[in-house]
């Protein structure tokens, strides 16, 4: 591996911070949970998933949003699926969230605190995924 310079590594670090920030879920209200079961990754969740985190980062909102992962929703017919909470909304279930509509999310439902009704789909039923 080749030598980096003082400047590289103060890059990398800096870099290195940012991405912990990311992760961090310390006073952070807003949550977006992107499905990454099978079926998600499978129909492109990696996507939907790097989509938001560009959009957050875009929208300067990594400090007060946090982006997490989680299994399967249930819901495989609708992926990539997305579940965004902000406080004073009710938690929604979005479904085939491509990188576009992730970035739409951010701005309309994150920023603008409206609802995307043409993606939104209910939870299914305690017996069927139990």
């Amino acid at each position: 591996m080749a030598k980096m310079t003082l400047e590289e590594l103060r890059n990398l670090r800096d870099t290195k911070k940012n991405d912990l920030r990311k992760r961090d879920a310390e006073g952070k209200e807003i949550q977006v949970i992107v499905g990454m079961g099978t079926c998600g990754i499978a129909a492109g969740a990696k996507v939907t998933l790097d989509a938001f985190i560009t959009s957050l980062d875009e929208n300067k909102l990594v400090d007060s949003v946090m982006v997490r992962q989680t299994g399967c929703m249930g819901l495989c017919h609708s992926e990539p699926t997305v579940e965004v909470v902000v406080p004073g909304m009710p938690a929604v279930i979005y479904g085939r969230v491509d990188a576009a509509f992730a970035a739409e999310i951010v701005k309309k439902h994150i920023i603008g605190r409206e609802l995307l009704d043409n993606h939104i789909l209910d939870r299914p039923a305690a017996d069927i995924v139990g």
